[in-house]
C-alpha cells in the first residue's frame, strides 16, 4: 500500500475507524440519554415490523442498482454490471469514510478509470452525477414545498454564522439550496455553452492576490470542464432521460427508507412531509465536518423527525436508519477494496 497512488490513501484504516466511532458514539449516548422503558415496552415486533423494515433495505438496494444503472448509461456501457457494483460500492466508501464537505467524487474519478475508462470520460462521468443529482434536489425542493408547505419543514432550529451572518435552520437551507441552484447553474452554462470561457474566467478570478495560491487547482477545474463538454457533445435525448430518470428513482429510494422505517413501528399518513423533512435535512448533512456526517446524521434525524416518533423510540430509530443507510458501505467497501486493488493493480 506504500506506493499506492494517493487517491488510495483515503482508504485508510483510521478513515474507517473514526467513522464508525463518531456514528456509533453519537448513536450511544442518544440512545442511552433519550430511553423510555414505556415506549419501548410499547413497541410490539410482528411481521408488519418485519416487513416494513424489509421493505427499508429493499430501497437502499434500489437505490444502489440505480446508481449502477446510470454510470452504465454514462459510461455508454463500457462497464459490466459486476464492475459498476464495486465502482459504486468504492465510492459510496469514500464518501462514507470522508467529510460530507469533501465527497468521495474526489477519488471517484480514479476508480472509475481503473475499470477501464479513459480518463477524460471518467472525469466527465463524475462531473455528470453530481450535476444529475443536485439536479434532482433543485427540482424536488419547490415541488415538495408546494405539496406540504414552507413553514412545516423546519421544526428544529439552529444556528450557523456565514460570513460573519448568523443564520437559523431555514436560513441555512435558503442560502444552501441558492448556493447549489448558482453552482449547478455556473457548471451547466460552462459545459454546454463556454467551457474555454469558463476556464479563462476562472483563471482570471483566481489572480487575485487572496486567491492566487488556488490558481492551479482552479485550471485544473477549468480543464476538467472541458473534457466534460467534449464528452458531452451530442448525446442523445435517450442518454439523458435514462440518466436522470435512473438518479431520480435512486434519490427517491433513498429517501423512502426512512418513511418505512418510522412505517414499521408507527403509523404513518404524512409521508410527504417526512420525505420534505429529509430534503432539508440534507443540506445540513452537506456542511456536516464528521466521515459521511457521523454524529451530525444521528442528530439531525432526532431533530428533524421528533414529530412523527414517540422521544423514547427516535435515537433507536436514527440508529437503525444508519444501520441500514450507512454502516454497510463501511464493510462493503473494506471487504471489497483488497480485491479491486488486487484485480486494478496487477
Amino acid at each position: 500500500m506504500a506506493e499506492s497512488p494517493k487517491a488510495l490513501k483515503l482508504f485508510s484504516p483510521g478513515r474507517i475507524a473514526i467513522a464508525i466511532l463518531l456514528g456509533v458514539s453519537v448513536a450511544t449516548y442518544q440512545v442511552v440519554d433519550s430511553f423510555d422503558i414505556k415506549a419501548f415496552e410499547a413497541v410490539q415486533w410482528t411481521w408488519y415490523s418485519t416487513f416494513w423494515i424489509i421493505v427499508a433495505v429493499i430501497m437502499m438496494a434500489i437505490r444502489d442498482l440505480a446508481y449502477m444503472y446510470r454510470i452504465r448509461v454514462l459510461t455508454d456501457y463500457q462497464i459490466s454490471w459486476r464492475n459498476s457494483f464495486d465502482t459504486i460500492m468504492l465510492w459510496e466508501f469514500a464518501s462514507a469514510i470522508t467529510p460530507s464537505v469533501v465527497g468521495g467524487s474526489a477519488v471517484a474519478v480514479y476508480i472509475v478509470n481503473k475499470e477501464g475508462v479513459k480518463i477524460g470520460r471518467s472525469t466527465a462521468v463524475v462531473m455528470t452525477s453530481a450535476m444529475l443529482d443536485e439536479l434532482f434536489y433543485i427540482l424536488m425542493v419547490p415541488i415538495i414545498i408546494l405539496a406540504v408547505g414552507y413553514s412545516n419543514l423546519f421544526p428544529v432550529e439552529m444556528e450557523k454564522t456565514i460570513f460573519g451572518v448568523t443564520l437559523g435552520t431555514a436560513g441555512i437551507f435558503i442560502v444552501g439550496y441558492l448556493f447549489i441552484v448558482f453552482l449547478t447553474s455556473v457548471i451547466t452554462y460552462a459545459i454546454f455553452f463556454r467551457p474555454r470561457g469558463f476556464k479563462w474566467i476562472l483563471l482570471q478570478i483566481f489572480k487575485l492576490p487572496f486567491l492566487r495560491k488556488w490558481r492551479s487547482s482552479a485550471a485544473e477545474t477549468g480543464d476538467e470542464i472541458i473534457v466534460t463538454s467534449k464528452e458531452l457533445k451530442g448525446k442523445p435525448k435517450r442518454f439523458w432521460i435514462k440518466s436522470f430518470g435512473a438518479t431520480l428513482v435512486s434519490w427517491t429510494a433513498r429517501y423512502w427508507v426512512v418513511n418505512f422505517i418510522i412505517l414499521a413501528f408507527i403509523p404513518v399518513t404524512d409521508h410527504l412531509l417526512i420525505y420534505g423533512r429529509q430534503l432539508v435535512m440534507w443540506v445540513i448533512m452537506l456542511i456536516s465536518p464528521t466521515p459521511g456526517g457521523a454524529g451530525i446524521a444521528e442528530l439531525a434525524f432526532s431533530g428533524f423527525l421528533r414529530d412523527f416518533i414517540p422521544i423514547g423510540l427516535i435515537a433507536a430509530l436514527a440508529l437503525v436508519w444508519r444501520l441500514i443507510s450507512y454502516y454497510p458501505y463501511l464493510f462493503i467497501g473494506a471487504i471489497i477494496l483488497p480485491k479491486w486493488i488486487k484485480k486494478t493493480h496487477s
